[in-house]
């Protein structure tokens, strides 16, 4: 199961050179780019890494909406406008630009659903973007499937353990590469090269008795004997009636691992973004009533 809170790609018309995404403070990843004193097309806020900012640009605007690499036919709103004034004859996107012949203009590439930001050149007798030869998002999403990245690793609780209700319960993962991260890979095409690496940042634990998920940060704490009946202090859980009324006589128990990919792109375009997926592993267990001992 992927989800993804990047698009899959931008498409944008001639050289695509992109300022880094900058996330916002409430959380919603489309936020302001910051290079401090610097007009956004000056070419080494692009070069360095560093975020470009400047005065907002003014002119026209060619709202378009661009093709998301998965095919489908809604994909994330962008907005395209004019820089006013056009940056000078030593702007990459400009030499890029003329190189391809006739008369066009540079303009500010503005997706709010995603987050990005950038300029890109466009051709006077285009009326929208089309697809660049080369989308560094897409060779992201390639590097990210040579990861072959899947469920979490589970290490507690166990298909073959014995539990109780209201013992409390520790729940962990082994922490392998594919299964926790991080992992790291590179895919490239043409003069363009993409450095993907993913990371496990949170396991959404559902136990299976109905109750709200337990979200762990971590990959959970081990357990060790001499803790007895303590609680774990990072991802627990405590059943409250045993499984005997579910199928097989046993809980599902469903983690589910969000993955945070950031990638950056090197080389002809310059760009960066995030996105996340998940992944997940399930199994069952059994949970029976503590058995008291009575004695006359």
């Amino acid at each position: 199961m992927l989800t993804r809170t990047a698009a899959a790609a931008l498409s944008l018309a001639g050289t695509v050179l992109f300022a880094p995404t900058a996330n916002a403070q409430d959380g919603t990843g489309v936020g302001t780019p910051d290079c401090k004193g610097a007009p956004q097309w000056v070419q080494v806020c692009a070069q360095d890494g560093h975020q470009s900012t400047g005065s907002q640009p003014t002119g026209d605007s060619k709202p378009a909406t661009a093709s998301a690499s998965s095919g489908s036919s809604a994909g994330p709103k962008c907005t395209y406008t004019k820089l006013d004034p056009q940056p000078p004859d030593s702007n990459l996107a400009v030499q890029e630009g003329k190189k391809q012949g006739g008369r066009g203009a540079v303009y500010r590439v503005l997706c709010p659903e995603t987050g990005r930001i950038g300029v890109v050149w466009i051709p006077d007798a285009e009326q929208a973007p089309a697809q660049p030869a080369i989308d560094p998002e897409v060779l992201a999403q390639r590097a990210v499937d040579s990861m072959e990245l899947v469920g979490p690793k589970v290490a507690s609780p166990r298909p073959a353990g014995t539990y109780v209700v209201g013992m409390p319960m520790w729940m962990w993962v082994d922490q392998t590469p594919t299964t926790y991260g991080p992992a790291t890979a590179t895919a490239t095409a043409g003069a363009v090269t993409v450095t993907a690496t993913a990371k496990v940042s949170s396991i959404s634990w559902d136990m299976g008795d109905g109750h709200s998920p337990v979200v762990c940060q971590g990959p959970g704490t081990r357990y060790q004997p001499a803790l007895g009946k303590a609680e774990s202090p990072d991802c627990g859980h405590l059943y409250t009636r045993a499984s005997a009324d579910q199928a097989g006589h046993r809980y599902r128990v469903t983690a589910t691992s969000t993955w945070t990919i950031t990638w950056q792109a090197q080389g002809t375009v310059t760009d960066e973004g995030q996105w996340t997926e998940t992944r997940t592993s399930d199994q069952t267990i059994a949970v029976r009533e503590a058995q008291a001992l009575v004695t006359s």
